[in-house]
């Protein structure tokens, strides 16, 4: 546990650095947020149109 070891300190710097992830949900807008969760809820409440039936009526 107690090592002025550079080479050792470098490595386990390195461990630490490689497992940071980005908390993608962080970094979006309330906004966003709100949108996404409405979806959602949409899709659970079964809220949905099948795509070729979207795409039928939007071409």
């Amino acid at each position: 546990m107690e090592t002025d070891n550079q080479s050792i300190l470098e490595s386990i710097k390195e461990l630490f650095n490689r497992n940071k992830t980005v908390n993608f949900w962080a970094t979006l807008p309330q906004d966003q947020k709100d949108d996404i969760m409405q979806g959602i809820i949409e899709i659970e409440n079964g809220e949905i149109v099948d795509y070729k039936d979207f795409m039928e009526k939007h071409r």
